[in-house]
């Protein structure tokens, strides 16, 4: 009965000593490193069984293995027996369920955890996290593009875990998330110290087209083109270039975007102080084209100091072309000041004012009655255009063209390029107009034709041609037409055909239209006019005397006188 119960109480004691001394597979056990051979560890894990590990699963990425005889650690049991008896145990598989555990803590504490990149793969790096392996994507390495990751492989930097799932073993990290909070802190604290119109001192990071970025010490301020130099800056590249240290003044500073604006003009005097003073209304100035637009062009007084010249004011004669067309950038000219506006800095300036206004220059030169020649530039329905000196142009209206010919007729003998000769009938400044006269200067051959022919006077003129409506007659070289009606008193004989080519008849002028060039006759009113005179003269037809009586009487008295 005593001995029986020994048994049990033997069995009871066994099962209890297997139960805590043999460890359960697939779980992390401690060990003791007994001896170090052959490029192992030789562990003994408890309950007399022992395993080998590879020294190098005892290796952080990039560093030695750093174990000793002696020296417990956790390896992960596989199997508690192989083949020979021993124990297969991994340091690795330890290591990864021991940083899984710390690494989902960290993940849910959103803290940062430590490790070191050791290899590339595609898209980006592999990270040892103590154990468990994350991809840390190209994108994740820096705030700004890589070029060569190098420098930063096996060295251990904390990492955040962006995202991680234990069950298909996958870990994405990233090193930028870290340095973009510790360059914000940095951002924060630098920004802290900063005042808007504080002068710092900085250095030139970036440029670009708009302005240069400048590192203040961990934070970027942005110094732009226009806040460069009080003068026109096409590019920071004129007068900036990357590492170079500048003074510079923070104009502006966003506490909530962490954004500044810094500035160099502004340590500098402004020129726009003094411009009214330098610059007085109606003084003339030497500039710099430094800009040409479509409106005009823009030219540099003195560094700081730019004006306008206007498209109108840049040529007395060049209307309607491109600025480019009269002015070049870079090219000095002479330019006038005309308006000033300190408020809007703003001043207005013109080129044309430095020359003498040919419009001037040329009714000077050429007074009334003066005989130019020139070019005909353009022939258009009211006359002619004629090229002048200074590259003006004057004018020969169709009235103008001849004495003998209608204008419409007298401009069909004008083509483009022809030479001609006018003379000046008008200059009027103002206006810019020059009025020109061809026919000016040849003979007035109507005028001198009707030289003392007055309305009412009689003329003996020869009959060149007859027509249905009436006939053509000339005088002195002079030709005129008599209408049908005019042709006799009493209608029976107002016939053309009664008369003849060559016949010379008198008749009596009822205007003289120096205008239209053309003489009013009438032989009915001189029929008239004779009836009414002789009538006064030999009696009266209301005496009883007859008109034939009359008239015989008149034409006996006129042949004894």
């Amino acid at each position: 009965m005593c001995a029986k119960a020994s048994m049990d109480e033997f069995e009871a004691l066994l099962k209890e000593s297997f139960e805590i001394d043999t460890p359960e597979e697939g779980s992390v056990v401690k060990g003791k490193v007994i001896a170090i051979e052959a490029g192992q560890a030789i562990i003994d894990v408890g309950y007399k069984m022992e395993g080998r590990v590879d020294l190098k699963e005892f290796a952080n990425p990039g560093e030695a293995p750093s174990i000793n005889v002696g020296d417990e650690v956790e390896v992960y049991l596989d199997r508690v027996e192989n083949a020979r008896g021993e124990a297969v145990i991994s340091r690795d598989k330890a290591r990864r369920e021991e940083a899984w555990d710390r690494l989902e803590k960290a993940y849910a504490n959103e803290t940062r955890v430590e490790g070191a990149i050791f290899g590339r793969v595609k898209g980006g790096f592999t990270v040892d996290l103590g154990g468990a392996v994350a991809f840390l994507p190209g994108s994740q390495v820096d705030v700004r593009p890589v070029r060569d990751a190098g420098p930063l492989m096996g060295i251990k930097q904390p990492f955040q875990i962006l995202k991680m799932d234990r069950r298909r073993g996958n870990i994405v990290v990233s090193r930028r998330a870290i340095l973009e909070e510790s360059r914000a802190e940095q951002r924060a604290e630098v920004i802290a110290n900063l005042s808007e119109g504080q002068t710092v001192e900085g250095v030139v990071k970036n440029i670009t087209e708009y302005g240069a970025f400048v590192d203040l010490g961990g934070v970027d301020g942005l110094l732009h083109v226009t806040d460069m130099a009080w003068r026109r800056v096409n590019h920071p590249s004129e007068i900036l270039s990357i590492g170079e240290t500048v003074k510079v003044q923070v104009i502006k500073i966003n506490k909530e975007t962490h954004r500044i604006s810094l500035g160099m003009k502004q340590l500098q005097s402004d020129p726009w102080d003094a411009v009214e003073r330098a610059y007085p209304i109606g003084s003339v100035h030497k500039g710099r084209v430094t800009n040409i637009t479509d409106y005009g062009a823009f030219v540099e007084l003195e560094a700081g100091v730019e004006g306008l010249v206007h498209v109108s004011e840049m040529s007395w004669t060049k209307k309607n072309v491109h600025p480019g067309k009269i002015v070049s950038t870079s090219q000095e000219v002479d330019v006038m000041v005309l308006e000033i506006d300190s408020a809007k800095r703003r001043v207005s300036l013109g080129l044309k004012q430095t020359q003498r206004n040919p419009w001037e220059v040329f009714a000077e030169t050429h007074p009334v009655g003066t005989a130019i020649e020139g070019e005909v530039k353009n022939i258009t329905e009211f006359g002619l255009f004629i090229g002048l000196e200074n590259d003006i142009d004057g004018m020969v209206h169709l009235s103008d063209l001849s004495w003998d010919q209608r204008g419409e007729d007298a401009i069909q003998n004008y083509r483009k390029g022809d030479v001609v000769k006018a003379a000046v009938t008008e200059v009027d400044i103002e206006k810019e107009r020059i009025s020109l006269s061809i026919k000016a200067l040849g003979d007035d051959t109507f005028t001198e034709a009707v030289d003392g022919v007055k309305r009412g006077s009689v003329i003996t003129v020869a009959v060149t041609a007859i027509e249905e409506g009436g006939i053509e007659v000339d005088y002195n070289g002079m030709k005129s037409f008599i209408r049908r009606s005019d042709l006799a008193r009493d209608r029976q004989d107002q016939r053309p055909e009664r008369f003849q080519v060559g016949d010379k008849v008198d008749a009596r002028v009822t205007n003289v239209d120096s205008k239209t060039r053309r003489l009013g006759l009438s032989i009915k009113a001189r029929e008239i006019a004779e009836e009414k005179e002789a009538v006064e003269q030999y009696g009266s037809s209301d005496s009883g005397a007859s008109l034939g009586d009359i008239l015989g009487a008149a034409l006996k008295g006129a042949d004894r006188g």
